[in-house]
């Protein structure tokens, strides 16, 4: 009886272990909740967006020199924080010009050129190149990555366009090939392909019948792969973006046709569009098109956001204005969806539509800034992420090895040496996920 009451017991421990581990392998299977992904960003950006450095100082012999003086300073980002830049050179008032580069360059390192093929060549050999050159240049002078978007979209029919669709195709092709060429060094990022999936909607036929069909005739796919094809020989450096507002199934099967004969992916990075004109994504949402998408094994880049700061809806009737609790509940929404976006091991690229509410897309309020170019609350939080949360400044000592260590948000840097009795020296590194070590040296000739 003994041993039969020893076994039944053994059961019970045994189905109880197993009840235990059952229940802890549902709670490890079950999603996090928005709450929980939130909680969590702050230790996905520590482990995502930093990295370590060693600083090394030096004399000129190459000896360490001890208790040397280290400011380390971040100058941009690793990460693009971008928005479209429509407006540059056509605010139309001078001073209002002027705020608006500043702020974007107080703010952004990453900047969208327009290339709509019907409002850029509006007249048949007569496209805005001088211009897009000049905001360009100006944009490099500030620090700003740029891109062009889009090189090929069916959104509207330019009232040239010929009538054959051969000769429209070979045109859009030339046109590839020239706009990626003529910019190469200045503009290195392309959306190559806007709106792939549904290209055919009643919309598009409405507007660009021409475009469409010639689309169609091609194919939905091959005339995709087609216009990457022409970029990637135009540019074989460039970075280039297949763009879309879907993110269902249709457009993850568009990107894996979207492959050359030896199945290798045309496209370098996933562009996902996210307009929240009715209300912004949940953490849910976010985190999940964010996890589907990652399986293509590129960059994500978020190349159209938008949250509104009046009336929330699409197509509201003008004027559509900004209102103080709109602009309370853009901020605070704004401060979420970048730092879900930013905690993301994939996402390497968020941009804003549009900058400021003068001209802006639908005539919504969707800007960071107002159409009077002050600030709105959410420039203000932006700038507090970007600039000062997730920006490093440190001030550091040289040990007995003649080393200081850090750690820091992803990007450039400028550090500055002092040594009592000589001149300052400073040197300009970028910190990256691998490997860190950085010199400066002190020469005997930069003595007081």
């Amino acid at each position: 009886m003994a041993w039969s009451r020893i076994c039944r017991h053994a059961c019970f421990v045994g189905l109880a272990l197993i009840a235990v581990m059952a229940v802890a392998q549902l709670a490890l299977a079950q999603p996090l909740s928005d709450e929980q992904l939130l909680d969590g960003a702050d230790a996905r950006i520590e482990k995502h967006r930093k990295g370590d450095a060693v600083i090394v100082v030096v004399d000129g012999d190459g000896n360490p020199v001890v208790g040397a003086g280290v400011e380390v300073e971040q100058t941009r980002h690793a990460f693009l924080f971008g928005c479209n830049i429509f407006k540059w050179g056509r605010v139309g008032d001078p001073a209002l010009e002027t705020a608006y580069r500043d702020r974007f360059a107080s703010l952004l390192n990453y900047a969208t050129q327009p290339f709509y093929w019907w409002s850029y060549e509006r007249r048949r050999g007569q496209p805005r190149h001088e211009h897009t050159r000049r905001v360009a240049q100006w944009c490099r002078e500030h620090g700003i990555a740029t891109k062009g978007h889009p090189l090929a979209w069916n959104h509207s029919d330019a009232s040239w366009y010929p009538d054959d669709t051969s000769t429209l195709r070979r045109l859009q092709m030339e046109r590839i090939d020239d706009c990626v060429t003529r910019f190469e060094g200045l503009i290195d990022r392309w959306d190559v392909v806007n709106e792939a999936t549904q290209f055919d909607r009643p919309m598009c036929v409405e507007r660009a019948p021409k475009f469409t069909a010639m689309w169609k005739e091609i194919g939905q796919i091959e005339f995709t792969r087609e216009c990457f094809r022409h970029a990637r020989r135009a540019n074989s450096e460039a970075t280039l973006l297949i763009n879309d507002y879907r993110t269902g199934e249709g457009y993850e099967r568009l990107i894996e046709k979207l492959v050359n004969d030896r199945g290798e992916p045309l496209y370098d990075v996933v562009g996902i569009q996210s307009h929240m004109h009715g209300g912004t994504w949940s953490n849910r949402k976010t985190w999940d098109v964010c996890e589907r998408f990652s399986r293509f094994d590129v960059p994500l880049h978020f190349t159209e956001v938008t949250i509104l700061s009046g009336e929330k809806g699409w197509r509201r009737p003008r004027p559509w204005k900004t209102t103080p609790a709109g602009e309370q509940y853009q901020a605070r929404e704004v401060v979420r969806f970048y730092t879900m976006l930013f905690s993301h091991p994939a996402v390497e690229a968020i941009t804003w539509w549009d900058f400021s509410d003068r001209g802006a897309w639908q005539g919504a309020p969707a800007g960071l800034v107002r159409a009077d170019m002050t600030p709105k609350p959410a420039y203000d939080a932006l700038i507090k992420l970007i600039k000062q949360q997730w920006w490093t400044r440190d001030s550091l000592q040289t040990d007995a090895a003649g080393t200081a260590s850090f750690r820091g948000f992803l990007g450039d840097y400028r550090v500055t040496v002092r040594v009592p009795g000589q001149e300052p020296v400073e040197i300009t590194a970028t910190l990256t996920k691998g490997d860190n070590r950085w010199t400066a040296r002190i020469e005997e000739n930069q003595r007081d």
